[in-house]
């Protein structure tokens, strides 16, 4: 009886784990695959469509990104989630890098008016404010060790930078009429927005508290903490 309980138990586990996942591949792919036979590309040469797609895919990545870190996901809980939001983290920088890329290509000259915040399109503002704040995380990340921070002087400049860039990103996405379909980019903008805030509501607020209510760190707590994701 014990055995069969167990099986049927770690069945339901296996389907919920591959219906979470496989959602988060629709939610993540799907706004990408309707951009990619969207007529308004036909117009548009190679470089723009490069660029435009690294940032169409930069835009699903941030979606996955806070929500590796929290042991919410099947296969990537404690260290594998961390270190799968460390490479994610690289995918969106080299995404930002071919999205400002390819649109220089295109037109130098918009481009460096964007970057110099003088371009009469106001989504510019906010695509730059998202670009500014993804090479200031980094920055932040590669020389966290030689600036001598404080773990919690670290976390809350990391999070703050990380919520800058979603919702300066979401905005810039929002206001830009191209090839994302309107529907898909409101779902995944909307996906990316909630992730991002249940991610640091749980892990900023939720288990810290928790662990305050249980008494404070006691031996192993810091550990247990860390495994799931507290003070990433």
């Amino acid at each position: 009886m014990a055995g069969s309980t167990f099986v049927v138990s770690t069945g339901r586990r296996r389907v919920g784990a591959i219906l979470a996942w496989a959602s988060i591949a629709a939610v993540m792919i799907v706004p990408v695959a309707v951009a990619a036979y969207s007529p308004y590309l036909a117009s548009r040469n190679m470089p723009y469509i490069v660029g435009g797609f690294a940032g169409i895919v930069g835009l699903s990545l941030l979606f996955l990104q806070p929500l590796l870190p929290t042991g919410y996901l099947a296969g990537l809980e404690g260290r594998a989630g961390r270190r799968w939001h460390r490479w994610f983290g690289v995918a969106i920088v080299v995404a930002v890098a071919l999205h400002v890329g390819g649109l220089y290509l295109t037109s130098p000259p918009d481009t460096i008016d964007a970057l110099l915040l003088v371009s009469p399109t106001p989504f510019s503002v906010y695509g730059v404010t998202a670009m500014w704040s993804v090479v200031a995380t980094a920055i932040l990340v590669l020389f966290r060790r030689r600036l001598g921070l404080r773990h919690s002087v670290w976390r809350l400049i990391h999070n703050g930078l990380a919520a800058i860039v979603v919702l300066a990103t979401v905005i810039h996405a929002l206001q830009i009429e191209g090839a994302m379909e309107p529907g898909t980019k409101g779902m995944l903008c909307m996906a990316v927005v909630a992730a991002t805030a249940v991610a640091l509501l749980d892990l900023r607020v939720v288990r810290p508290f928790r662990a305050w209510r249980q008494g404070g760190p006691k031996p192993g707590a810091k550990r247990a903490l860390a495994k799931h994701g507290v003070g990433q």
